[in-house]
């Protein structure tokens, strides 16, 4: 299963090229692509949305939110604050996401990077 990010996902739609990109087409065709529900919220805050990309949008897969989640969640944030790095929340909450359910992140946010080195969070392009 990939997780498909925010980041990857908007250059896959833009047109942009990179393995990412590659990562997300292959997924979806593959039907192994999912998205956190962070990064449904992010790509609907786009005011300029179409009603098409919208029905698209809300079409993906969902991982859902597990028991537990929210307090694992504040405690990944926690560890990572506690060694020095920075947590942006909604990474942490999409991170959270993919190590619950054992999923693998697509991704071209380099944010993504200290939960890969703090909690073995998978990633399907390596970070330069």
């Amino acid at each position: 299963m990939l997780c498909l990010d925010t980041s990857s996902l908007i250059a896959y739609l833009q047109g942009n090229d990179g393995a990412d990109v590659d990562f997300v087409d292959q997924a979806l065709v593959d039907q192994v692509g999912v998205v956190s529900p962070v990064t449904v919220a992010e790509l609907l805050s786009d005011p300029n949305l179409t009603s098409t990309l919208k029905r698209t949008i809300l079409e993906l897969p969902t991982l859902l939110v597990t028991e537990g989640f929210w307090e694992r969640a504040g405690l990944l944030r926690a560890k990572v604050l506690r060694s020095g790095r920075r947590a942006n929340l909604g990474d942490t909450l999409i991170a959270q996401s993919c190590l619950d359910h054992y999923a693998t992140l697509v991704t071209r946010d380099r944010d993504f990077k200290v939960f890969v080195s703090v909690t073995g969070l998978r990633v399907a392009v390596p970070f330069p």
